[in-house]
């Protein structure tokens, strides 16, 4: 029996699939559009102005790229709020990939009342919305404030340059809040470690490899795939949560009479260039390390 369509006759195979896929996109395409792109842009435009809101409307007086270089060589606060992100982040993230890979080693044992631990585990990602985790670090719930005061660490503290005490200072208190990230990575890896052939650990078994040499060859190069995707995912994470610093900088910027509108644009994007560049040297990173587990 022919096909009496027309245009199947007439459109091969690989085309017809790469429309249908199209065809599944093309609403978030159009979303993306509307509500991300073009805003993008307009937000670019306003970094490039002095932006002054009055009743008859927006009043834009180009300054070129004068925002720009005000937040860079001007403002301390900003180029100093940069560099805590970086410190925090870079500290953050191999923290959250230990803690989530050691997490999903064990859970991926058997034993009773898996299901339980992982979705205890996992909870936390469900319940730490915006207003909730807001109201956690108000309260207290996320930091251990006890630690920076103890004498110890307190001089240990301020032995350290400005720019480190900060973020060491955050690592010491904010633990708890680190590792909240970690429900997606957990599930991530956990995938990961469900995919790998048990059959490979038997017969290193046999070659009398141990627990140990099993896990450097065998277990840490099958998660190296998953290790960038959780890297790029908690970076991302923590770049937009909404506690953190230089998001709250610039949030206040936008209503400051100094600042304004085109100000808070300009840093909004020096902020996405930092975060871009961060992103790229860590994925560069972690994908040499990846081909050099494979090898």
């Amino acid at each position: 029996m022919t096909n009496s369509n027309p245009f199947r006759r007439g459109v091969s195979l690989r085309v017809r699939e790469a429309l249908h896929g199209y065809g599944f996109i093309v609403v978030w395409i159009l979303g993306f559009s509307l509500f991300t792109f073009l805003p993008l842009i307009e937000t670019f435009r306003y970094s490039l102005h002095q932006v002054t809101v009055t009743a008859e409307g927006i009043d834009l007086d180009f300054l070129a790229w004068a925002n720009y270089t005000r937040a860079l060589f001007t403002d301390p606060n900003f180029v100093e709020l940069l560099i805590g992100y970086l410190i925090e982040t870079l500290v953050s993230v191999p923290i959250v990939l230990i803690f989530s890979m050691i997490i999903a080693l064990f859970l991926n044992l058997d034993f009773k009342l898996k299901g339980l631990f992982r979705t205890i585990f996992f909870l936390p990602v469900v319940i730490t919305s915006g207003p909730v985790i807001k109201e956690l670090t108000a309260q207290g719930a996320t930091s251990a404030p006890g630690i920076a005061n103890n004498p110890v660490v307190a001089e240990f503290l301020l032995g350290l340059p400005r720019a480190l005490r900060n973020p060491v200072e955050y690592l010491l208190t904010s633990f708890i809040l680190i590792l909240w990230f970690s429900g997606v990575q957990i599930l991530i890896y956990l995938a990961s470690l469900q995919k790998v052939d048990k059959s490979i650990y038997e017969a290193a078994a046999i070659d009398g490899a141990s627990a140990w040499e099993s896990y450097w060859k065998i277990t840490l190069p099958s998660l190296s795939a998953a290790t960038i995707v959780n890297a790029i995912y908690t970076i991302i994470t923590l770049s937009h949560f909404s506690e953190n610093k230089v998001i709250q900088y610039i949030y206040a910027q936008t209503y400051n009479v100094h600042g304004g509108i085109g100000y808070a644009s300009a840093m909004a994007f020096i902020y996405f260039g930092v975060m871009s560049l961060l992103l790229g040297i860590v994925y560069l990173f972690l994908t040499r390390w990846a081909k050099k587990e494979s090898n």
